[in-house]
């Protein structure tokens, strides 16, 4: 199998949603984007919550078997990765 693809930071700091697959796992990524300045994003305050469901319907059409929040960071990016690849 393939391994888990999440976009760089910088999909999520534009406030773009990721959905993605990992054998029978589905997963939805939404960023919380708090902006520092107009042009800027404060990293630190700003996050991302991940979902997850098992099975072939989209994200509309599942029961979200679980949710956590992470920071918006190379930790919390790959802390993540590891949480998602665990309910797999």
């Amino acid at each position: 199998m393939e391994p888990l693809f999440i976009p760089t930071l910088h999909t999520f700091e534009n406030n773009n949603i990721f959905t993605g697959s990992y054998g029978a796992l589905r997963y939805k990524i939404t960023p919380s984007i708090v902006m520092a300045t107009p042009k800027e994003v404060n990293l630190a305050e700003s996050s991302m919550k991940a979902e997850f469901w098992h099975g072939p319907f989209c994200y509309e059409k599942s029961e979200i078997e679980g949710e956590r929040v992470f920071p918006l960071s190379p930790e919390g990016r790959s802390e993540m990765e590891q949480w998602l690849i665990a309910h797999a």
